[in-house]
């Protein structure tokens, strides 16, 4: 009997460490009724007015274009030959690996449409994606769409430039050429 106090205080040791009144709390499921709740759901709408962490960014930077800048074309260059160039290819005529390989070719960025469309058409394909192009809205950031959309201007301009498009003195500098 010299055991029996030693084992109640483990038995009584062992039953306060238990948290069974943590676990085992009424709680409502999802999707049951509630009558807590004047309309009987668990489920809540958000508050009118409402906006969720992060979203004011990223509305921020999916409609403010930022400024053409060369740091912004390198950037855009760089995306475009990660996530665009396997499909387009590098000078975006829509020659890509992939094509080469049995993917139904994309239309080239050069095509009068798509040199016509708006930068935010752009911004929401690369989003979205389009007919067989897949979204890349998970995978790239807003800020380095609108960076291939600037590249993808260029791009375009570079085959479509006209001699008085340029300054005057780097049209001199052609005009001297031989």
């Amino acid at each position: 009997m010299r055991n029996g106090p030693a084992i109640f205080v483990l038995c009584a040791a062992l039953l306060a460490c238990t948290r069974s009144n943590m676990d085992d709390q009424p709680k409502y499921q999802e999707y049951e009724p509630a009558p807590l709740f004047r309309n009987g759901r668990v489920l809540q709408a958000a508050p009118e007015g409402t906006v969720a962490r992060g979203d004011a960014a990223r509305f921020r930077d999916e409609t403010e274009r930022p400024p053409v800048s060369a740091q912004l074309l390198a950037r855009g260059r760089e995306r475009y030959d990660v996530f665009c160039s396997p499909c387009h290819d590098r000078v975006g005529g829509g020659e890509g690996i992939v094509v080469r390989r049995g993917f139904p070719r994309p239309p080239s960025l050069h095509d009068e449409r798509l040199r016509q469309t708006g930068d935010q058409h752009l911004f929401d394909v690369i989003a979205r994606g389009f007919g067989a192009m897949y979204a890349f809205g998970d995978r790239v950031q807003a800020r380095d769409r609108w960076a291939i959309v600037a590249y993808i201007r260029a791009l375009q301009l570079s085959r479509h430039a006209l001699l008085s498009d340029l300054p005057p003195e780097e049209r001199a500098r052609l005009e001297a050429r031989p």
